[in-house]
């Protein structure tokens, strides 16, 4: 599948479509506290959304004949890298919870992840949500035209590897258009070839995913939550961003 460059005018939808998952995201993470029922989240992504004037991207999507994902949004806590599923579970104390959210505006998808520490978290997580997210603007600040995708990819792992913790194999990164999922996709470590050159209307979801442990996962018995083997804390933040004429990417999902 060809990579699909964008106009001003897609860029200037798909800037709203992301605004309305940043304010989302950023109103999430001042709601996460000890207590908190997942479901609470799940609820206020389909009223904040209704009141936006956004579709739920996630909602009943299904890639290659998985079941229908079922909500509005993946809520993953500890153990779970991506794509959990929310339930009546309440957050502890000392948790850590990714937030990964997507909407659909005017037909054009904006997609973001957070990770937001539960209370006092202990100074592992503290320091994989400090890496994680340090990984992700390293990617973003790579993101320049001229530039090679491998640039990206090497920034974020570079990043990483300093840390002692371990990056995700089979995950990452991704184009992003009228879908969620358009080429290329973006591993979060280097590769043998350079990658397709960076060019302005690319859009890209940058998306490092982090294990404390060691770096293998599985695909839970629901079909979508995937989780790390040895039980260790993971970590993932993701904004979609364009490749911009002349200077820096524009980070289209920012609040």
């Amino acid at each position: 599948m060809a990579i699909k460059l964008k106009s001003e005018e897609e860029l200037t939808i798909m800037r709203e479509a992301g605004r309305i998952v940043g304010n989302t995201l950023a109103q999430l993470r001042e709601m996460i506290r000890p207590g908190l029922n997942l479901m609470a989240i799940e609820q206020f992504v389909r009223d904040e959304y209704k009141r936006a004037g956004a579709k739920e991207t996630f909602l009943n999507y299904a890639p290659g004949g998985k079941r229908p994902y079922p909500s509005n949004i993946c809520v993953s806590v500890n153990e779970q890298l991506v794509h959990g599923i929310p339930t009546n579970r309440e957050l502890q104390e000392g948790d850590i919870v990714t937030l990964d959210l997507g909407a659909t505006y005017n037909g054009y998808v904006g997609d973001a992840a957070i990770t937001v520490p539960v209370g006092k978290v202990n100074p592992i997580a503290e320091k994989l949500l400090e890496v994680t997210e340090a990984a992700l603007w390293a990617g973003i600040g790579a993101a320049r035209p001229g530039n090679h995708l491998n640039d990206v990819r090497g920034a974020i792992e570079d990043t990483i590897k300093v840390s002692g913790f371990s990056i995700v194999k089979g995950y990452g990164g991704h184009g992003v258009g009228r879908e969620m999922h358009e080429e290329p996709h973006v591993e979060n470590y280097r590769q043998r070839y350079r990658g397709p050159e960076l060019v302005p209307g690319l859009v890209l979801a940058l998306e490092p995913m982090v294990n404390a442990g060691g770096p293998d996962v599985y695909e839970e018995a629901d079909g979508w939550t995937v989780s790390t083997k040895d039980g260790s804390l993971c970590c993932h933040f993701e904004h979609t961003i364009a490749i911009r004429a002349g200077g820096e990417a524009q980070v289209l999902t920012l609040p």
